[in-house]
């Protein structure tokens, strides 16, 4: 126990900190991962679909409602006003309260309108506003306490939304016979609660409500990426409510238990990608580009490993996450595993043109593959049914994250040498194939449980064997350029 203390404390801040914020998401979403199959038992499949289309317009009206201020260019206003945080906080903060009343006045002055493109009744579409207006206040809060590398603060207000949302919705669920309405609000109850407290200690702290400077600067930088968050947003949310309309919201609930249980890995790469920004932007600013390789070279197996482990044991999590109403959900887990994998790929690319303040080709990339996704969902959601979302969302990832890479290659060219890599692609072709050909021999031996165990023993005893070539190999690779 002394010798794990003694390494601990010689672990640096950064990636001190970085365990703590991904165990903190893990935690999180791992508490509503658990807490799931009682839901999913609770509900009808209707009800929890209902549930799910909701959290998807959430998403979605959040990128016009926030602008996504707590994204990319708080980061950089981190780097560019290190001595103004706090102000630069609160009137962030005070801009994305401005836009989401005028957004909810808009909602107010066509109510059965808006109801009705979002298939939703008035009370959840307030909710959602209710969520919109204060839950931003702990997300800027908590990027700030990422970007100083503090976590004590994340831990405690994460246990206390990770513990107190399925509990309250439980027992609202289980007290009324408006079981959707009642999950949603309990969810959104716990949400505002502590985003209020923020709200208020935010305000406090930076004084400030108004800045042109600083809103200048945001609205600059973060209006022509307003296509690319929501873009992203579609692509993750997309799906679910054109299954909900084209289908039933009974079929996007079993493709949501689907997506859910990738979603947790999702926590993880989010969590992960979100403690390596500021590593990122400040290691490119000092011109450590190793340093940047070598971290996301072991992220990148990291998260490839785990994709791979969610695909090989779907049958099972969708059995114990959904029950036998869910079982058709098992089609849908392998081609979103994989494309978790790729959602983790593209940000590693996209940060790079971030800090450069590049984002054009964020907003080409970002919209192609929304495009795509919507087109080719309508079309194949169509044909083949819900089972099409998740190899459609894949086949987006793909593209998305190439898209990417090369926009950043046409930045390095620019700012550095027309040669110069910040990542290995040798490796990173190399793990993506590993994750398409995993995905297509999982689904292949979904059926016959006996084969899919072996192949999964056989591939984690190979690697074991192997582990010392494998390190090699992949040394050899990071140093063959």
């Amino acid at each position: 126990m002394n010798k794990l203390r003694e390494k601990y404390q010689q672990i640096s801040p950064p990636v001190k900190a970085s365990v703590w914020f991904t165990l903190c998401s893990v935690f999180q979403k791992g508490i509503s991962f658990i807490t799931t199959p009682i839901f999913t038992r609770i509900l009808t499949t209707e009800q929890y679909g209902t549930f799910s289309v909701y959290n998807s317009w959430y998403s979605i009206i959040s990128v016009f409602a926030t602008l996504n201020l707590s994204a990319g260019v708080y980061n950089n206003c981190m780097t560019k006003y290190p001595n103004q945080k706090k102000e630069i906080t609160s009137t962030f903060q005070g801009l994305s309260t401005t836009v989401t009343c005028l957004l909810f006045v808009v909602y107010l002055s066509s109510m059965d309108f808006w109801n009705n493109i979002f298939q939703l009744s008035s009370i959840f579409v307030v909710t959602m506003f209710l969520e919109l207006l204060f839950v931003p206040a702990y997300s800027f809060w908590t990027v700030g306490k990422r970007y100083e590398f503090k976590y004590v603060g994340i831990v405690i207000v994460t246990a206390i939304i990770a513990l107190g949302s399925p509990a309250v919705g439980l027992l609202a669920v289980l007290s009324t016979d408006y079981k959707a309405e009642a999950r949603v609000v309990a969810d959104a109850l716990v949400q505002v609660c502590v985003g209020i407290s923020f709200y208020v200690y935010n305000f406090k702290q930076g004084k400030r409500f108004f800045s042109r400077e600083y809103w200048t600067y945001a609205l600059k930088f973060n209006l022509p990426l307003i296509p690319h968050y929501l873009s992203m947003t579609i692509l993750n949310q997309a799906d679910r409510i054109m299954i909900g309309r084209m289908i039933s919201n009974g079929a996007a609930a079993i493709y949501s238990i689907a997506y859910s249980v990738s979603s947790i890995m999702n926590i993880v790469t989010q969590a992960i990608n979100a403690s390596f920004i500021p590593y990122t932007y400040k290691a490119l600013k000092t011109k450590n580009y190793d340093g940047i390789e070598n971290n996301a070279n072991f992220l990148l197996v990291f998260v490839g490993t785990i994709s791979f482990a969610a695909m090989a044991f779907g049958p099972e999590i969708i059995w114990i996450v959904g029950g036998d109403q869910y079982y058709d959900a098992i089609w849908v887990i392998p081609p979103i595993a994989a494309s978790i994998y790729f959602s983790f790929l593209y940000p590693l690319f996209a940060n790079v043109e971030f800090y450069y303040e590049k984002t054009v080709g964020v907003m080409i990339a970002s919209c192609t593959g929304a495009v795509s996704n919507i087109l080719l969902n309508y079309f194949f959601i169509k044909r083949f049914g819900y089972y099409a979302a998740g190899y459609t969302t894949l086949a987006c990832y793909i593209l998305f994250s190439f898209a990417h890479y090369y926009f950043q290659k046409r930045i390095l060219r620019e700012k550095i040498s027309k040669k110069f890599e910040i990542y290995n692609m040798r490796l990173i072709i190399c793990i993506s194939l590993f994750e398409v050909v995993g995905m297509i021999g999982m689904t292949l031996t979904y059926k016959n449980t006996g084969i899919r165990y072996s192949i999964i023993v056989a591939i984690f005893v190979l690697l074991f064997l192997k582990r010392n070539d494998i390190i090699v190999r992949i040394e050899k690779i990071k140093n063959d350029k």
